[in-house]
């Protein structure tokens, strides 16, 4: 597939991230404003809350975008999905004549604030990367018990706090909670001090099925709406000391920041690909129909406060050992019901080299190895008033289909109230 032209004239550029192709979805507002929902096209959003209301967007089941979130659509399935998608692709398109009718709802992206794009019912994470995974185990047992005996068989994940998942460019608070020193005798309370990032994809769940009712992988892969970038930050610290025996807890439940485009499943079927050979046979209702994964480049950056942004890692999605539909499928094989808008963590994505690795725990080999930062500042982990910000882009024929960006900078923890 190629590039399909606009008359928005700046979707038609090889290096937006915005062409017609992609269409993502989000939630905006300008000043003076309320949050509504929009779609990218170029440097422009074009204002579909505005446009239905109006009687330029029509959908059979009645409004859908009344509200600042997108799960009324999420609800209506892949049929309404495609509709919708269509209505979009035929009215921007370049030689059709919607340009004097659509131009007042185009809205430059340089003067909107970006919001949540969509509610979030339930969050559960993965450890679904095999490099990642056998980095950590390496470091915590040696290179011979790397992976736990169920990894290369069952897609490891853990229910995290839908409460906690927030937008890009919302700060994040540092964590309070218990460590222990491995020579202290009884633990301690205060601020994390090994705080890190997890490079991940987000999967937007937009269909359900019943309670006691499990879902093919194919059933699953139609389920998706979408994708987003996802930084399901960690303190490494409470987490070593509260992991055992049920994982992380606390660790993990202070901030998950997600990308404000929703980038559809529709426009990432160009990029589809396979996942890298496996070591052993799945069990059959984790078997693949067909590629599931995306080719998807992946870029980490962090910038001290005041001082430019350092690359600090560059990987790719395609280096995942399960696929999104087989997380979304293995959650479900127990008859758990999954509900539109939950969203679903890959867990952190490392590719085989040091500088793919999607972790500061990895990059910094549990903080034996600093990095040096191309401004002259040496991190192991995350100082206060650091920013991180990931960035996603999938590369087609002469088009890119962009997420923007996930980023966020830490702030100090909070003093902890006494009794």
């Amino acid at each position: 597939m190629s590039l399909k032209r606009s008359w928005v004239q700046s979707a038609n550029s090889a290096e937006t991230f915005f062409p017609l192709n992609n269409l993502p979805y989000g939630v905006f507002s300008v000043a003076g404003g309320d949050p509504r929902c929009g779609v990218a096209i170029g440097d422009m959003i074009l204002d579909v809350s505005a446009m239905e209301r109006n009687g330029l967007i029509a959908l059979s089941d009645g409004p859908c975008f009344d509200l600042p979130f997108w799960n009324k659509l999420m609800r209506l399935g892949p049929k309404v999905w495609q509709d919708f998608r269509n209505q979009l692709t035929a009215m921007l398109s370049e030689g059709t004549d919607n340009e004097a009718t659509l131009s007042p709802y185009l809205v430059p992206q340089e003067n909107a604030r970006l919001h949540m794009p969509l509610r979030v019912a339930e969050y559960t994470d993965f450890y679904a990367s095999k490099h990642h995974a056998t980095n950590v185990g390496t470091m915590f047992r040696g290179a011979g018990n790397a992976l736990p005996p169920n990894w290369l068989h069952i897609p490891i994940g853990y229910n995290g706090r839908a409460s906690s998942v927030v937008v890009s460019g919302t700060d994040v608070v540092r964590p309070n909670g218990q460590t222990k020193e491995p020579d202290a005798d009884t633990p301690s309370f205060g601020p994390s001090r090994r705080l890190d990032i997890e490079l991940e994809m987000g999967a937007i769940i937009g269909g359900s099925n019943a309670l006691g009712q499990p879902i093919s992988v194919a059933e699953a892969d139609a389920m998706i709406f979408g994708y987003v970038l996802l930084n399901d930050w960690s303190a490494r610290d409470i987490q070593a000391w509260e992991y055992q025996p049920l994982g992380p807890f606390q660790a993990k439940v202070f901030a998950t920041s997600i990308s404000p485009w929703i980038v559809t499943t529709a426009a990432l079927e160009p990029i589809r690909t396979s996942p890298p050979p496996r070591e052993t046979c799945l069990l059959p209702y984790l078997l693949e129909p067909k590629p599931m994964l995306f080719e998807i480049e992946l870029t980490v950056t962090m910038a001290p406060p005041g001082k430019a942004a350092t690359v600090i890692s560059e990987t790719n999605y395609d280096q995942m050992y399960y696929s999104a539909a087989q997380l979304l499928a293995h959650h479900a094989s127990s008859g758990c019901a999954m509900n539109v808008g939950d969203l679903l963590g890959s867990g952190t994505i490392s590719g085989p080299g040091k500088s793919q690795r999607g972790s500061l725990l990895e990059l910094t080999w549990g903080g034996q190895e600093p990095l040096t930062l191309d401004t002259g500042e040496i991190r192991t982990f995350i100082e206060d008033g650091d920013t991180l910000t990931l960035k996603g882009v999938a590369k087609g024929d002469g088009f890119c289909i962009g997420f923007g960006s996930c980023s966020g900078t830490v702030t100090p923890a909070p003093k902890f109230p006494r009794n």
